[in-house]
């Protein structure tokens, strides 16, 4: 199964990097010195939301508009 989330990328307010959130999954955030690095880390902060949320039984969301 494959999801995709929708996520924004911000850059920090002392222009060290960037901060990544995900509205679809409230609490998944993450950040990176560059948009690459940040959207990488985003990507495993979504995987280990998932796997959380799966393991607590929670309902993961399949669609997002």
């Amino acid at each position: 199964m494959s999801l995709r989330f929708a996520i924004d990328v911000l850059p920090e307010d002392d222009g060290g990097g960037y901060y990544v959130i995900v509205p679809a999954l409230p609490g998944c955030h993450s950040q990176g010195r560059t948009i690459e690095e940040a959207m990488k880390n985003a990507k495993e902060a979504i995987a280990l939301h998932v796997k959380s949320l799966k393991k607590q039984g929670e309902l993961i969301p399949q669609k997002e508009r």
